[in-house]
């Protein structure tokens, strides 16, 4: 056994046993008879809501569209638990062809179906208040109140019946089928590094090595395996943000990142007050770390593939599986028991796939399936400290939407700056029990500085993501953009965000093809932001004594998406609407990097 087959067994016998998640409690297989009955039982269904409701909403009773809007929950966790299984199958081998038809063919059946209740929520938006209001008098839909509002939100961008279908019948072979194409062709694309064929994941995995020589070798080899893909990236890029203007033209958005606000319930000028305070901290953030940084590596500028480099002193040991697991558990249980108890049901229960294998999906994610069931964690473990707040990070989203379960399927969902905030605290109270049971001044300057460096890619990197989106989408506008053109942009943006210590060499214009965020979810990015910075002020409440966070911070979590930022945050005495919260988020990493000074 030699090369990278050897490398990967030597790493499993130093991480231990890694758990691979039991899908079983959605559906024990992809051709079990319960599957192929819940997708027929809810085709008819359908057919039955859709005779019985379709243009009558006006005229029935309160009790009666109480009724409706729970059938049409019960209908859509149905279609949701299906597509939730065929999902994380195909996200744990991307590769597989079978997997892939199968996730496929799920999509296009349940867009069938969901197709004859498309005309459900046309129908509510187009009800005027009043009549809505004579309805909510009732107890059945007044259960449903945050529902509507959230889906009325979006009326004023509501097409016609015809021009709806239409769309949603087209998406699994339009933006969906981009979507698979980009994600299949990261999942099988090899980068040679040193005779070795590596995955995105163990390459990227690389470039945070001990050894500067193996960093630079996984930076050049994923730059050029980048740029041998830079035409077929490209087109779906163009393509994705050309399809994406067109929509927003058609359904009146005034910019790109309209959609995105309003579905993440945020006002306009609250994103942009974020984006304005973080650029304008970049000089105290990336630019004051980076530079100090390069002066601890003994050098004037840092190559590009240094900056996330584990320090000269530190001895990057990869921490294995059951200690990363009994240091998140213990942060959450030393928070709240009933955070630790819920986060152990993850362990415990077949929850997580944690291996990083040829073929699955890169990154991370805990995915809500449906509230009659429960989440499930993706991890592409290594052993990195990084890795150990990862899962801190996605174990929060799991408990988070655990607990938001009991809000049903229509309102469980929270928007996604909120949804980040219980995966950064979880992630926070990780870091701050790790930090304050080291007392070595050597070890407690290598952990500061590697938090320093997940904030700012949390903070300063995405939004510097959030500013080449912004950049990208505006100029599509005017015409196809080619490579070249998006190279200049990213890097433009790479070095006003990162500063003057970091060197950038020619493959790395390339880079931002990888970013699975700007296909799947546009513009999601500043939602890392938000939540850090919202995190960090909620942290700062709870380090302060608050009486009574806990039960605060878990009655936060339980509303689900029923409540907005307002109101979640007042409990603790925060608005993000005011400028001030932002720089009392941001003042945290400062203090860090002060911190690290100090010790320099």
């Amino acid at each position: 056994m030699h090369g990278a087959a050897a490398s990967a067994v030597a790493l499993t016998d130093e991480l231990g046993p890694l758990p691979e998640w039991d899908l079983s409690d959605l559906y024990p297989s992809p051709d079990c008879p319960q599957l192929e009955a819940d997708l027929k039982a809810a085709d008819r269904a359908a057919q039955a809501f859709q005779r019985c409701c379709q243009g009558k909403l006006a005229e029935i009773s309160g009790d009666a569209l109480g009724d409706a809007i729970a059938e049409y929950e019960r209908l859509t966790e149905t279609l949701y638990r299906v597509l939730s299984y065929a999902q994380l199958r195909y996200s744990a081998n991307v590769s597989d062809e079978e997997r892939a038809r199968f996730y496929q063919s799920i999509q296009e059946r349940v867009t069938a179906i969901s197709t004859q209740t498309l005309f459900f929520s046309l129908e509510l938006n187009r009800l005027d208040d009043a009549t809505l209001a004579d309805k909510l008098v009732s107890p059945k839909t007044a259960h449903y109140q945050s529902w509507l509002r959230d889906l009325r939100m979006f009326r004023d961008h509501q097409l016609s019946d015809e021009m709806e279908q239409v769309l949603h019948e087209r998406e699994v072979v339009g933006r969906c089928a981009w979507v698979r194409l980009f994600d299949e062709t990261m999942a099988g694309l090899r980068f040679q590094v040193e005779g070795r064929p590596l995955t995105s994941a163990e390459t990227l995995h690389l470039m945070s090595d001990k050894s500067a020589e193996k960093r630079q070798a996984a930076a050049k080899a994923f730059g050029a395996g980048l740029a041998q893909n830079i035409r077929l990236f490209t087109l779906i890029t163009n393509t994705l943000i050309k399809e994406k203007e067109i929509d927003d033209r058609w359904r009146r958005y005034p910019r790109p990142t309209s959609y995105r606000n309003l579905s993440n319930q945020v006002e306009d000028d609250v994103v942009d007050a974020l984006v304005q305070a973080v650029r304008g901290a970049y000089s105290q953030l990336s630019h004051r770390y980076y530079a100090m940084k390069a002066k601890w590596f003994g050098v004037e500028q840092l190559d590009y593939w240094d900056r996330n480099a584990p320090l000269p002193e530190d001895e990057d040991r990869p921490i294995p599986w059951a200690a990363a697991r009994d240091t998140v558990l213990g942060a959450y249980r030393a928070f709240s028991p009933q955070l630790a108890e819920l986060g152990g049901r993850f362990f415990d229960h077949g929850w997580i796939d944690a291996p990083a294998r040829p073929g699955k999906s890169s990154g991370a994610f805990a995915h809500p399936t449906v509230p009659s069931a429960h989440p499930y964690l993706l991890l592409n473990y290594l052993g990195k400290t990084r890795d150990v707040m990862t899962l801190a990070h996605e174990l929060g989203h799991g408990v988070h939407q655990v607990l938001a379960a009991g809000k049903g399927q229509l309102m469980a969902d929270t928007p996604l700056t909120l949804a980040e905030t219980a995966s950064v605290f979880g992630e926070m109270l990780a870091f701050r029990a790790v930090l304050d049971a080291e007392t070595a001044p050597a070890r407690r300057r290598i952990m500061l500085a590697a938090k320093v460096e997940d904030m700012l890619n949390t903070v300063v990197r995405q939004v510097a993501f959030y500013e080449f989106e912004r950049a990208i989408h505006e100029e599509r506008r005017r015409g196809e953009l080619s490579a070249e053109r998006i190279g200049e942009i990213w890097t433009e943006i790479q070095h006003q965000s990162l500063g003057p210590s970091l060197r950038f060499h020619e493959e790395y214009r390339y880079y931002w093809c990888y970013i699975p965020h700007f296909i799947h979810t546009p513009f999601y990015v500043y939602a890392y932001a938000f939540g850090d910075c919202l995190v960090n002020s909620l942290y700062d409440v709870y380090r302060g004594g608050a009486t009574g966070f806990q039960e605060k911070y878990i009655d936060m979590l339980k509303a689900g998406g029923t409540l907005r930022h307002k109101d979640l945050l007042a409990p603790f005495g925060l608005d993000a609407g005011d400028p001030a919260f932002w720089r009392r988020g941001l003042d945290i990493i400062v203090g860090f990097i002060d911190e690290l000074e100090e010790m320099s």
